[in-house]
């Protein structure tokens, strides 16, 4: 389910958006095609947020995407999302295992071999690994390369996404990387036909996953 649920895996960003322009656009990406979406608002005050992923997990749930929310496991539990994510500067991941419990999604942020093993054996469904591309959606990236993308998915033995600067032109740079799919933030966020750039993102990144299923066999 897991692998599936993070072929097309989008990180929202509401800067600059109504919030009305902001839950249009989900409702338009979940219809395109996204397979999972990850809540993420660092500004916002707990009651937003809150409120915020109320009105999300509606949307969500009417076309089955499953929810992940980031960083926040309160929100997560007080919505009911199916999951949350968190990186190096959140709770360890053994106590965020214990408090969402053994049915929800744990994805955990890696940028090491190390980072990756220990998400294995601390609880962890997924690893988000990152950044590949220079992103403006963190102030300070340090980018990952290929061969630790590849070397983190192959040592940790855990469904990975690749996530950081990745858009329409450069998805297929993943051939001969095992991924299990990509976090897009901007390509759909700002899109103009956000359906239409969700199902060209999905398409791309279904070839990139049957080329590398194929090339492992």
């Amino acid at each position: 389910m897991i692998e599936e649920a993070l072929t097309l895996y989008l990180v929202t960003n509401s800067d600059g958006m109504s919030e009305d322009k902001f839950l249009e656009t989900i409702i338009e990406a979940c219809e395109g095609g996204i397979t999972m979406l990850q809540l993420r608002e660092k500004n916002a005050s707990t009651r937003d947020f809150y409120e915020l992923a109320v009105k999300v997990k509606e949307i969500t749930d009417r076309y089955n995407v499953p929810l992940i929310i980031n960083d926040r496991v309160d929100i997560c539990l007080a919505v009911d999302a199916d999951g949350v994510h968190i990186g190096d500067d959140e709770l360890p991941i053994t106590k965020t295992r214990e408090l969402i419990g053994p049915d929800k999604i744990l994805g955990v942020s890696a940028k090491t071999v190390t980072r990756g093993i220990e998400a294995k054996f601390d609880g962890a469904d997924y690893l988000g690994v990152g950044a590949i591309y220079p992103t403006t959606t963190k102030v300070q990236t340090h980018l990952t390369s290929m061969e630790t993308l590849t070397k983190i998915i192959s040592e940790s033995k855990l469904p990975t996404v690749a996530i950081g600067g990745i858009k329409e032109d450069n998805i297929l740079s993943f051939n001969n990387t095992p991924i299990s799919g990509v976090s897009i933030v901007s390509d759909i966020m700002q899109a103009d036909n956000v359906p239409l750039k969700v199902s060209k993102l999905r398409e791309l990144v279904e070839e990139v996953k049957g080329a590398n299923s194929y090339d492992s066999k």
